[in-house]
């Protein structure tokens, strides 16, 4: 167990991303939040990489205020940023390598995923925007554009429309699934109750932990109804943060 552990521990500590420098997008708090963190001051990074944040979302900025988060004994917000990071940039590992170390320490449920929210995950959210669109426009330019310039169709155009319809139909499915994502949020108080109704004089039905993940169903003033792996409940609004960055 010990040896797990210190496997574990020794990923976590190694993955301070300065390779991530040229992310930031603002060079004077990105270089405070890495001189803070040196020090051990590790509140003190994490609001630097927060600022950095407020200018321009960088996945290596996610993640090292990731891990400032973590040593500060946040875990939830340090979970969040490793998620968004992830949502960014999935084949970055780093951060996915993060969150199962926290999820194992910490004895936290993963993220439950469908299988189009799963598929939404192998490229960047708007990757996926980018190709349905671009391949739907190019399937419509291919059958309509010959026959307004008055050109004779190709074989070739045929091929290549069909072939760009059925990309555009196969994106559909993570597209939903990135919508769908947009609802997932993580725990970030501690011992935030699972209420009943959204009042907070309603009667709890459970705690959860910072870092558990839950689902929103719908929202009632400043409440969500939210879905977790133990049971539906409603939840302050500011108790939770969404993975969709910018939610």
């Amino acid at each position: 167990m010990n040896f797990r552990f210190n496997k574990w521990a020794g990923v976590l500590l190694a993955l301070l991303a300065f390779a991530q420098h040229s992310l930031a997008a603002d060079e004077t708090h990105f270089r405070t939040g890495v001189t803070a963190y040196e020090a051990g001051k590790y509140d003190l990074a994490a609001q630097a990489f927060s600022e950095a944040l407020a200018e321009k979302a960088a996945p290596g900025t996610l993640l090292n205020l990731g891990l400032a988060e973590w040593r500060s004994g946040h875990t939830g917000e340090a979970i969040v940023a490793w998620q968004q990071s992830a949502w960014s940039a999935p084949f970055n590992r780093d951060a996915q390598k993060n969150l199962l170390y926290a999820q194992e320490t910490a004895q936290l449920n993963s993220v439950e995923l469908t299988w189009f929210e799963l598929t939404s995950t192998w490229l960047p959210a708007n990757c996926w925007t980018l190709i349905a669109g671009g391949s739907l426009w190019l399937a419509v330019a291919l059958v309509t554009v010959p026959g307004f310039l008055r050109m004779r169709k190709a074989g070739w155009h045929q091929t290549v429309a069909a072939l760009a319809l059925g990309i555009f139909l196969l994106s559909l499915a993570p597209g939903f699934g990135i919508v769908t994502r947009s609802n997932i949020g993580i725990v970030t108080d501690k011992n935030t109750r699972l209420r009943l109704a959204p009042a907070p004089s309603a009667q709890t039905t459970g705690v959860l932990p910072p870092g558990e993940p839950v689902r929103a169903l719908r929202r009632h003033g400043d409440y969500f109804l939210v879905h977790t792996q133990t049971g539906d409940g409603w939840v302050g609004h500011s108790q939770i943060s969404f993975l969709c960055p910018g939610r």
